[in-house]
């Protein structure tokens, strides 16, 4: 089963750069907390792109966690 993440799935574009996004490392971060993840960024201006279904399922989970703590 392919997730969101996978480069073949999709062809998104930087709305800033016009060029196409690839899968990268980025940090991302909520309240003092740090994850590394793999997603789809802009290799020129950096802008990443997080998809629905990771922001609306996984994070939104780990929010809710950090969160109770």
């Amino acid at each position: 089963m392919k997730d969101d993440t996978d480069p073949k799935k999709f062809h998104i574009i930087c709305a800033k750069c016009n060029v196409d996004l690839t899968i990268g490392k980025v940090t991302l971060a909520y309240m003092g907390s740090t994850f590394p993840v793999d997603l789809y960024k802009c290799p020129k201006c950096g802008l990443v792109y997080i998809p629905e279904d990771l922001a609306m399922g996984k994070m939104e989970k780990a929010e809710k966690a950090l969160e109770d703590k």
